[in-house]
């Protein structure tokens, strides 16, 4: 399956379904609330600035959300790349597709939370650099109390 006939759309159409589908394959069953509701794509959409959709032959093989604070700052979420596109460039120019559109709306920077085994993706081949962050869990095992 060549990369070189996937189209990426900014503010691609999808279903609710198929883009569960491929999160779901992408990320396996994570994608609840911590009372186990998965809450709709249109409502998550809600405050985004931007995402953007890789399709092949009809199929949606990729899709990344970007949400901003109005100001400088974007912020990648939820970059999915089907298992079979993975590797062939798809979630490279779905972040680049990405970014071009961030920069577009005025924003300066652009994040991602990563884990450890995805470095390499977005620092080598995304050309992000590595940051100091801070996470506090609200919900679940681990939750800090106030």
């Amino acid at each position: 399956m060549p990369a070189d006939d996937v189209t990426y759309r900014v503010r691609g159409g999808f279903t609710d379904a198929e883009l569960t589908e491929l999160h779901g394959r992408a990320f396996g069953d994570g994608d609840r609330r911590a009372d186990g509701i998965v809450i709709p794509w249109n409502n998550r959409l809600a405050l985004s600035i931007a995402w953007v959709t890789a399709r092949q032959g009809g199929e949606l093989l990729g899709f990344v959300n970007v949400i901003g604070d109005g100001g400088a700052h974007a912020v990648l979420l939820d970059t999915c790349v089907a298992p079979q596109a993975q590797g062939r460039g798809v979630g490279k120019r779905l972040v680049h597709e990405a970014a071009d559109e961030a920069r577009r709306l005025g924003c300066t920077w652009l994040h991602a939370d990563y884990e450890p085994h995805l470095v390499r993706f977005y620092e080598q081949a995304c050309g992000m650099r590595p940051t100091h962050a801070g996470l506090l869990r609200l919900t679940g095992s681990g939750a800090q109390a106030q």
